[in-house]
């Protein structure tokens, strides 16, 4: 494809994209993710044709003015949209395929100083959420999604959700409605594995205390046990522990406290 057509589709994949586009003319002026983009396709015909310095100072001008560092040895497919783009950062071997979207703050990083492949690849539909870092020479699947923050530094398979620091890959997401283009942006509705854990736990505390004060053994009398071989001068004891208080004034370590506060 010509340079010019792919410009032509970098500008259209916008209105796909943003429901804030409403005209070829403010995107093309306004949008410093497509400036990037742009000076970026043309850069690299510049690297390809071994005008290596002239294609580093055209990434460096493109840094100037939209604040995203594209090196212009990637290799980047076509309709990458690039939204708000502060901040953005991608790597001189990563490959990124078609239709991908990257948020703010986004980095396609490498872990190593040797030559050869050491950033990222990203299929196509891919979707990176604003902060995310993808790190070293790992595979994004397609249309997998990578929830805002994280940090993922190993594979991860295609139509795969993954979130948090370090990366896990977590189940396809029952939600989300794709727009009338067929692109689905909704990269906040993302499972949360931590929440659920705790949940889980908080579920197997209350069937442990129900069983407890079923045997007689309620767990107001353990806390009471617990509390007094508490430290009275600890005041964690009375104000940060559940139930320390009652706890005090069951047992004899409050009497303890009294007297040691009159002398």
């Amino acid at each position: 494809m010509s340079l010019l057509g792919e410009w032509r589709e970098d500008v259209a994949c916008v209105f796909q994209r943003d429901p804030a586009a409403r005209t070829r003319l403010e995107v093309l002026t306004t949008y410093p993710g497509v400036h990037a983009i742009i000076l970026y396709r043309l850069g690299h015909r510049l690297w390809l044709a071994e005008w290596r310095y002239l294609a580093r100072l055209l990434a460096f001008v493109a840094r100037l003015l939209s604040n995203v560092d594209i090196h212009p040895g990637a290799t980047i497919g076509a309709r990458l949209f690039i939204d708000h783009g502060a901040g953005v950062v991608i790597g001189e071997t990563a490959e990124v395929g078609q239709d991908v979207t990257l948020y703010h703050g986004v980095t396609l990083g490498g872990t190593s100083w040797r030559k050869g492949k050491r950033h990222p690849t990203l299929g196509d539909g891919v979707l990176v959420g604003a902060g995310a870092k993808i790190l070293g020479p790992i595979s994004i699947g397609a249309n997998a999604r990578v929830g805002a923050n994280s940090v993922v530094v190993e594979d991860v398979p295609a139509g795969c959700t993954v979130v948090g620091i370090p990366g896990k890959v977590v189940r396809l997401r029952e939600v989300g409605q794709l727009n009338p283009y067929g692109f689905d942006l909704d990269h906040h509705l993302i499972p949360d594995p931590v929440g659920k854990a705790i949940a889980c736990l908080l579920e197997r505390l209350d069937t442990l205390e129900a069983r407890l004060e079923q045997a007689g053994l309620s767990a107001a009398g353990s806390q009471q046990r617990f509390y007094q071989g508490c430290d009275p001068d600890n005041g964690i004891c009375e104000h940060d522990c559940a139930g320390g208080a009652i706890a005090l004034e069951q047992g004899p370590v409050q009497r303890h406290a009294a007297s040691s506060a009159l002398d």
